[in-house]
Protein backbone atom coordinates (compact mmCIF):
# COMPACT_ATOMS: atom_id res chain seq x y z
CA UNK A 1 0.00 0.00 0.00
CA UNK A 2 1.24 3.46 -0.96
CA UNK A 3 0.04 6.50 0.99
CA UNK A 4 0.24 10.27 0.62
CA UNK A 5 -0.51 12.73 3.41
CA UNK A 6 -1.64 16.20 2.41
CA UNK A 7 -1.70 17.48 5.98
CA UNK A 8 1.26 17.82 8.39
CA UNK A 9 -0.86 16.64 11.32
CA UNK A 10 -1.70 13.40 9.54
CA UNK A 11 1.96 12.86 8.69
CA UNK A 12 2.81 13.39 12.36
CA UNK A 13 0.20 10.87 13.46
CA UNK A 14 1.46 8.27 10.98
CA UNK A 15 4.99 8.72 12.35
CA UNK A 16 3.74 8.63 15.94
CA UNK A 17 2.20 5.23 15.27
CA UNK A 18 5.41 3.95 13.69
CA UNK A 19 3.72 3.48 10.31
CA UNK A 20 5.92 5.82 8.28
CA UNK A 21 7.16 2.94 6.13
CA UNK A 22 3.74 3.09 4.45
CA UNK A 23 4.03 6.81 3.69
CA UNK A 24 5.46 8.05 0.38
CA UNK A 25 4.21 11.58 -0.33
CA UNK A 26 3.90 14.58 2.01
CA UNK A 27 3.50 18.37 2.08
CA UNK A 28 6.18 21.05 2.23
CA UNK A 29 5.15 21.84 5.84
CA UNK A 30 5.41 18.34 7.28
CA UNK A 31 7.70 17.50 10.24
CA UNK A 32 11.43 17.68 9.52
CA UNK A 33 11.97 13.96 9.85
CA UNK A 34 9.41 13.39 7.08
CA UNK A 35 10.87 16.13 4.88
CA UNK A 36 14.21 14.36 5.04
CA UNK A 37 12.76 10.99 4.02
CA UNK A 38 9.69 11.48 1.85
CA UNK A 39 8.79 13.11 -1.45
CA UNK A 40 7.09 16.51 -1.32
CA UNK A 41 3.85 16.48 -3.25
CA UNK A 42 1.98 19.53 -1.92
CA UNK A 43 3.70 22.88 -2.44
CA UNK A 44 2.81 26.52 -1.75
CA UNK A 45 3.50 29.80 -3.55
CA UNK A 46 4.67 31.25 -0.23
CA UNK A 47 7.51 28.76 0.26
CA UNK A 48 10.83 30.40 1.06
CA UNK A 49 9.33 33.86 1.45
CA UNK A 50 9.29 36.03 4.57
CA UNK A 51 6.01 37.86 5.12
CA UNK A 52 4.69 39.86 8.06
CA UNK A 53 1.57 38.70 9.92
CA UNK A 54 -0.56 41.32 8.18
CA UNK A 55 0.82 40.40 4.74
CA UNK A 56 0.11 36.72 5.34
CA UNK A 57 -3.43 37.53 6.45
CA UNK A 58 -3.96 39.68 3.33
CA UNK A 59 -2.69 36.93 1.03
CA UNK A 60 -4.99 34.36 2.56
CA UNK A 61 -7.97 36.75 2.56
CA UNK A 62 -7.46 37.53 -1.13
CA UNK A 63 -7.13 33.83 -1.84
CA UNK A 64 -10.51 33.17 -0.25
CA UNK A 65 -12.14 36.03 -2.18
CA UNK A 66 -10.80 34.97 -5.58
CA UNK A 67 -11.06 31.23 -5.02
CA UNK A 68 -7.44 30.79 -6.12
CA UNK A 69 -5.58 28.43 -3.80
CA UNK A 70 -2.10 29.27 -2.55
CA UNK A 71 -1.35 25.54 -2.60
CA UNK A 72 -0.73 23.23 -5.52
CA UNK A 73 0.10 19.60 -6.17
CA UNK A 74 3.30 18.54 -7.91
CA UNK A 75 1.45 16.24 -10.28
CA UNK A 76 4.51 14.48 -11.78
CA UNK A 77 5.68 13.51 -8.29
CA UNK A 78 2.19 12.36 -7.33
CA UNK A 79 1.94 10.34 -10.53
CA UNK A 80 5.27 8.64 -9.84
CA UNK A 81 4.10 7.64 -6.37
CA UNK A 82 0.70 6.41 -7.59
CA UNK A 83 -0.78 6.32 -4.08
CA UNK A 84 -3.58 3.99 -3.07
CA UNK A 85 -4.73 6.44 -0.38
CA UNK A 86 -4.46 10.21 0.00
CA UNK A 87 -5.31 11.74 3.36
CA UNK A 88 -6.59 15.29 3.01
CA UNK A 89 -8.71 17.83 4.93
CA UNK A 90 -11.49 20.42 4.73
CA UNK A 91 -11.09 22.05 8.15
CA UNK A 92 -9.21 25.08 6.82
CA UNK A 93 -8.71 25.83 3.12
CA UNK A 94 -6.56 28.78 4.19
CA UNK A 95 -3.96 26.79 6.12
CA UNK A 96 -3.71 23.65 3.96
CA UNK A 97 -4.75 22.26 0.61
CA UNK A 98 -8.34 20.99 0.70
CA UNK A 99 -10.12 17.93 -0.70
CA UNK A 100 -11.56 19.87 -3.66
CA UNK A 101 -8.10 20.91 -4.89
CA UNK A 102 -6.80 17.42 -4.25
CA UNK A 103 -9.63 15.84 -6.26
CA UNK A 104 -8.81 18.09 -9.23
CA UNK A 105 -5.13 17.14 -9.04
CA UNK A 106 -5.79 13.39 -9.04
CA UNK A 107 -8.47 13.44 -11.73
CA UNK A 108 -6.02 12.55 -14.49
CA UNK A 109 -4.06 9.91 -12.61
CA UNK A 110 -4.06 6.50 -14.24
CA UNK A 111 -4.83 4.89 -10.89
CA UNK A 112 -7.47 6.72 -8.85
CA UNK A 113 -6.55 6.80 -5.14
CA UNK A 114 -9.03 6.75 -2.31
CA UNK A 115 -9.37 10.24 -0.80
CA UNK A 116 -9.88 10.18 2.96
CA UNK A 117 -10.58 13.62 4.47
CA UNK A 118 -9.68 14.11 8.14
CA UNK A 119 -11.88 16.93 9.42
CA UNK A 120 -11.73 17.27 13.22
CA UNK A 121 -13.62 20.05 14.96
CA UNK A 122 -13.13 19.01 18.59
CA UNK A 123 -10.38 17.39 20.64
CA UNK A 124 -12.32 14.12 20.64
CA UNK A 125 -12.53 14.33 16.84
CA UNK A 126 -8.73 14.54 16.68
CA UNK A 127 -8.44 11.45 18.88
CA UNK A 128 -10.96 9.65 16.67
CA UNK A 129 -8.82 10.57 13.65
CA UNK A 130 -6.06 8.34 15.00
CA UNK A 131 -8.32 5.33 14.61
CA UNK A 132 -9.57 6.49 11.19
CA UNK A 133 -6.01 6.68 9.89
CA UNK A 134 -4.93 3.42 11.50
CA UNK A 135 -7.98 1.59 10.16
CA UNK A 136 -7.35 2.87 6.62
CA UNK A 137 -3.78 1.55 6.89
CA UNK A 138 -5.13 -1.76 8.24
CA UNK A 139 -3.31 -1.19 11.52
CA UNK A 140 -6.25 -0.57 13.84
CA UNK A 141 -4.67 -2.21 16.89
CA UNK A 142 -1.61 0.01 16.54
CA UNK A 143 -3.89 3.03 16.51
CA UNK A 144 -5.79 1.86 19.59
CA UNK A 145 -2.60 1.37 21.59
CA UNK A 146 -1.27 4.80 20.59
CA UNK A 147 -4.55 6.44 21.56
CA UNK A 148 -4.63 4.67 24.94
CA UNK A 149 -1.20 6.09 25.77
CA UNK A 150 -2.34 9.61 24.89
CA UNK A 151 -5.54 9.29 26.92
CA UNK A 152 -3.50 8.15 29.92
CA UNK A 153 -1.39 11.32 29.70
CA UNK A 154 -4.51 13.50 29.66
CA UNK A 155 -5.96 11.56 32.60
CA UNK A 156 -2.83 12.32 34.65
CA UNK A 157 -3.31 16.05 34.08
CA UNK A 158 -6.93 15.82 35.20
CA UNK A 159 -6.00 13.72 38.23
CA UNK A 160 -3.59 16.39 39.51
CA UNK A 161 -6.34 18.99 39.28
CA UNK A 162 -8.84 16.82 41.14
CA UNK A 163 -6.36 15.82 43.82
CA UNK A 164 -5.43 19.43 44.55
CA UNK A 165 -8.92 20.86 43.99
CA UNK A 166 -7.54 23.41 41.55
CA UNK A 167 -9.86 26.16 40.39
CA UNK A 168 -10.07 27.06 36.73
CA UNK A 169 -8.25 30.21 35.68
CA UNK A 170 -9.45 32.60 33.00
CA UNK A 171 -7.26 32.16 29.92
CA UNK A 172 -7.01 33.58 26.44
CA UNK A 173 -5.05 31.97 23.63
CA UNK A 174 -4.49 34.02 20.48
CA UNK A 175 -4.13 32.17 17.16
CA UNK A 176 -2.97 35.33 15.35
CA UNK A 177 -1.76 38.80 16.32
CA UNK A 178 -2.28 41.07 13.29
CA UNK A 179 -5.24 41.07 13.11
CA UNK A 180 -6.19 39.49 16.44
CA UNK A 181 -7.80 36.04 16.21
CA UNK A 182 -9.26 34.12 19.13
CA UNK A 183 -8.82 30.34 19.35
CA UNK A 184 -11.25 27.77 18.00
CA UNK A 185 -11.82 24.11 17.21
CA UNK A 186 -10.06 21.84 19.74
CA UNK A 187 -7.94 24.49 21.49
CA UNK A 188 -10.67 25.55 23.99
CA UNK A 189 -11.00 21.86 24.90
CA UNK A 190 -7.24 21.67 25.47
CA UNK A 191 -7.48 24.68 27.76
CA UNK A 192 -10.33 23.03 29.65
CA UNK A 193 -8.35 19.82 30.15
CA UNK A 194 -5.44 21.89 31.47
CA UNK A 195 -7.49 23.69 34.12
CA UNK A 196 -8.48 26.90 32.38
CA UNK A 197 -11.40 28.45 30.54
CA UNK A 198 -11.27 30.80 27.55
CA UNK A 199 -14.54 32.72 27.42
CA UNK A 200 -13.62 34.44 24.16
CA UNK A 201 -12.90 31.18 22.34
CA UNK A 202 -15.02 29.36 19.76
CA UNK A 203 -15.11 25.67 20.76
CA UNK A 204 -15.45 23.25 17.83
CA UNK A 205 -15.64 26.20 15.41
CA UNK A 206 -13.38 28.46 13.37
CA UNK A 207 -11.22 31.05 15.06
CA UNK A 208 -12.40 34.57 14.23
CA UNK A 209 -11.12 38.14 14.33
CA UNK A 210 -11.70 39.63 17.76
CA UNK A 211 -11.65 43.24 18.92
CA UNK A 212 -8.90 44.34 21.28
CA UNK A 213 -11.55 46.04 23.44
CA UNK A 214 -13.14 42.64 24.16
CA UNK A 215 -9.82 41.26 25.36
CA UNK A 216 -9.31 44.29 27.60
CA UNK A 217 -12.80 43.85 29.07
CA UNK A 218 -12.32 40.09 29.55
CA UNK A 219 -8.92 40.74 31.20
CA UNK A 220 -7.75 37.10 31.46
CA UNK A 221 -5.51 35.86 34.23
CA UNK A 222 -3.28 34.10 31.68
CA UNK A 223 -2.55 35.20 28.11
CA UNK A 224 -0.98 32.79 25.61
CA UNK A 225 0.16 33.80 22.14
CA UNK A 226 0.59 30.94 19.65
CA UNK A 227 0.07 32.21 16.08
CA UNK A 228 -0.65 29.51 13.50
CA UNK A 229 2.57 28.42 11.79
CA UNK A 230 4.81 30.41 14.15
CA UNK A 231 7.49 29.25 16.55
CA UNK A 232 8.28 31.15 19.73
CA UNK A 233 11.14 32.99 18.01
CA UNK A 234 8.94 34.18 15.13
CA UNK A 235 6.14 35.31 17.43
CA UNK A 236 8.51 37.39 19.55
CA UNK A 237 9.18 39.64 16.54
CA UNK A 238 5.47 40.44 16.24
CA UNK A 239 4.82 41.14 19.92
CA UNK A 240 4.86 44.96 19.43
CA UNK A 241 1.42 44.58 17.81
CA UNK A 242 0.25 43.82 21.34
CA UNK A 243 2.72 45.59 23.61
CA UNK A 244 2.34 48.97 21.86
CA UNK A 245 -1.37 49.10 22.64
CA UNK A 246 -2.34 51.66 25.29
CA UNK A 247 -4.09 49.17 27.58
CA UNK A 248 -1.38 46.50 27.43
CA UNK A 249 0.18 47.43 30.76
CA UNK A 250 -3.22 47.37 32.45
CA UNK A 251 -4.01 43.75 31.62
CA UNK A 252 -4.10 41.42 34.62
CA UNK A 253 -1.91 38.85 32.82
CA UNK A 254 0.71 41.52 32.13
CA UNK A 255 0.69 42.82 35.70
CA UNK A 256 1.13 39.28 37.02
CA UNK A 257 3.73 38.40 34.36
CA UNK A 258 1.51 35.57 33.12
CA UNK A 259 2.00 36.14 29.38
CA UNK A 260 3.40 33.20 27.43
CA UNK A 261 4.54 32.55 23.88
CA UNK A 262 4.21 28.99 22.58
CA UNK A 263 4.97 27.06 19.40
CA UNK A 264 1.97 26.64 17.11
CA UNK A 265 2.30 22.89 16.58
CA UNK A 266 0.98 22.15 20.08
CA UNK A 267 -2.30 23.87 19.21
CA UNK A 268 -3.16 24.62 15.59
CA UNK A 269 -1.58 21.43 14.21
CA UNK A 270 -4.23 18.81 15.05
CA UNK A 271 -2.13 15.70 15.50
CA UNK A 272 -3.20 13.84 18.61
CA UNK A 273 0.23 13.66 20.22
CA UNK A 274 1.10 17.33 19.70
CA UNK A 275 -2.25 18.41 21.14
CA UNK A 276 -1.59 16.30 24.23
CA UNK A 277 1.81 18.01 24.44
CA UNK A 278 -0.15 21.25 24.34
CA UNK A 279 -2.41 20.16 27.19
CA UNK A 280 0.60 19.34 29.36
CA UNK A 281 2.24 22.67 28.52
CA UNK A 282 -0.99 24.56 29.18
CA UNK A 283 -1.32 22.86 32.57
CA UNK A 284 2.18 24.02 33.46
CA UNK A 285 1.39 27.56 32.27
CA UNK A 286 -1.97 27.80 34.04
CA UNK A 287 -1.01 26.03 37.28
CA UNK A 288 2.81 26.27 37.38
CA UNK A 289 3.18 25.11 40.99
CA UNK A 290 1.48 21.77 40.32
CA UNK A 291 2.86 20.61 36.99
CA UNK A 292 6.16 19.86 35.27
CA UNK A 293 6.79 19.13 31.61
CA UNK A 294 9.18 16.74 29.90
CA UNK A 295 12.50 18.17 28.75
CA UNK A 296 11.54 17.90 25.07
CA UNK A 297 8.69 20.38 25.66
CA UNK A 298 10.57 22.95 27.75
CA UNK A 299 11.88 24.79 24.69
CA UNK A 300 8.46 25.01 23.06
CA UNK A 301 7.06 27.74 25.31
CA UNK A 302 8.43 30.67 27.29
CA UNK A 303 7.25 33.35 29.64
CA UNK A 304 7.32 36.56 27.61
CA UNK A 305 8.97 38.54 30.39
CA UNK A 306 11.74 35.97 30.77
CA UNK A 307 12.49 36.42 27.08
CA UNK A 308 12.77 40.18 27.55
CA UNK A 309 15.36 39.67 30.30
CA UNK A 310 17.37 37.36 28.02
CA UNK A 311 17.48 40.06 25.35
Amino acid sequence: MKVASFLPAITQMIYDMGLQHMLDGITFECPKVALNEKQRVVRCVMEGKNYTSDEINTLFSNSKKTGESLYYVDEPVLSSIAPDIIFTQDVCEVCQIDTKCTAAAVANLEKQPELIPINPASLQDVFDSVLTIAKALRQEEVGKKHLENLEERVAKVLDVQRKNRLLQKSVMLLEWIDPLFNCGHWIPHQIGCAGGVDLLAHPSGDSIVIEWEKIVKYDPEVLIIAPCGYTTETTLKDMPFLTNRVEWQQLRAVKNKAVYIADFDMFTQPSASTLVNGIEVLAKIIHPAYFTVESNLQSKFSNYFDLLVQE
